[in-house]
Parts: structure tokens; sequence; C-alpha cells
């Protein structure tokens, strides 16, 4: 798989959030309150410099489209909805 230009395909990472008073939210309860979510990357476009295959990244979690590739879920995303790259 090979996305084209500036687009990255990603694997969404679910999360678990934990407030200032210790309490876990589920990840459908921290993605009501947060913007960005995290995720791996899987291959980047031919256009993209920044980011590499198998890094993490928080994204806009509400940018891209989601599809179905050999059975499994991905998002493909464009390079300027990226914030952090760990």
């Amino acid at each position: 798989m090979k996305p084209i230009g500036k687009y990255i395909l990603i694997k969404k990472i679910e999360e678990e959030v934990e407030t200032s008073s210790g309490l876990l939210l589920s990840s459908e309860e921290a993605s009501n309150s947060l913007r960005y979510a995290k995720a791996k990357v899987i291959a980047v476009g031919t256009d993209v410099a920044n980011i590499e295959a198998e890094k993490n990244i928080y994204f806009d979690k509400h940018s891209g489209y989601t599809m179905m590739i050999n059975s499994e879920s991905y998002t493909v995303i464009r390079e300027g909805d990226v914030v952090v790259v760990l």
C-alpha cells in the first residue's frame, strides 16, 4: 500500500485517558473531550517529507476518511492534519 502525494495511511490507536481526579475514561468518552487522536503511521505518500512509517502521531480526529483494506480499518489523512510526531 502506498498513498499518493501528501496523504498518509494510519491505524488509529485506542487510548484511555485519566482525568485529574484519577478517573479513567474509555476511548469513546475521551474522544468527545479531546480534539486530537493518536495513530500509528502505516505508509506515507510520495510527497510527505517529515513523517515516517511506523511512527506514532497525533492528528485532528475530524480529518480523513476511514476505509477497509484486507478486512482491516485504516484512515487516510493529509500531512497537514498531523500536529505531533512521536
